[in-house]
């Protein structure tokens, strides 16, 4: 990354012909190497965030979990699959804030860890008491209640928790990435069998078929002349 934003090694146009005169390139094109720590896991993946919006790495909170257990947050997958009235706390990413307008006042919060989605629903008396929580916190951690009707769940709010300070320590912390590979990825997995999918189809030739009632002539009859 850093080698991609240094500027090119050749002389810049503006310097060539002074440099040509001189024998000699001029000091602002010529750099020294410059050996720099590689990047930690975390730094990778807000990098990833800051220039493509989205990162292939791990989720941002696989880097913050062990924190969050310590402080009893479980994951967003776990949360969903708990029983009705389940008491429990959940954080994630704030995906979605919305306040229909036939809700009542009732605010509902989607939010994201590395397991998947936990939608919230935030009590007007709540959303007054914590409403700059609510609405600046970049991630959230949720005291509540598990509310399940059928297969739609809910996570209660009984108290809300801004954790973007959290969030954004994990520019600094590092964890393994193993790469993804696909199954043709013969360099990462060998060589493989040939793939079904590229052998040729079984059964007749399509210039084999023949349907009378597809004959040009039955078309041509069929048809109506718009001349």
């Amino acid at each position: 990354m850093w080698e991609i934003k240094a500027l090119r090694d050749e002389p810049l146009p503006l310097f060539a012909a002074a440099s040509a005169r001189e024998q000699q390139l001029v000091p602002e094109t010529s750099e020294q190497p410059v050996a720099l720590k590689p990047m930690t896991g975390g730094r990778e993946v807000v990098e990833d965030y800051g220039h493509l919006g989205l990162t292939l790495r791990d989720h941002p909170l696989a880097f913050v979990r062990k924190d969050l257990a310590r402080d009893r947050y479980v994951s967003c997958a776990e949360a969903m699959g708990a029983k009705d009235g389940r008491s429990l706390k959940a954080a994630g990413l704030v995906l979605v804030r919305q306040m229909p307008g036939s809700a009542k006042g009732v605010m509902f919060i989607s939010v994201e860890d590395e397991t998947g989605v936990a939608n919230l629903v935030v009590w007007p008396t709540l959303y007054e008491k914590q409403r700059r929580v609510i609405l600046t916190a970049s991630m959230l951690g949720i005291d509540g209640r598990i509310q399940r009707e059928g297969d739609v769940v809910h996570l209660i709010a009984y108290k809300l928790f801004d954790l973007s300070d959290l969030l954004a320590s994990i520019g600094g912390r590092d964890a393994p990435f193993p790469l993804p590979h696909g199954r043709g990825d013969e360099f990462a997995r060998g060589p493989s069998a040939p793939d079904p999918r590229s052998a040729p189809p079984k059964g007749p030739k399509a210039r084999d078929i023949f349907i009378p009632d597809l004959h040009i002539d039955t078309l041509k009859q069929n048809s109506r002349n718009f001349r």
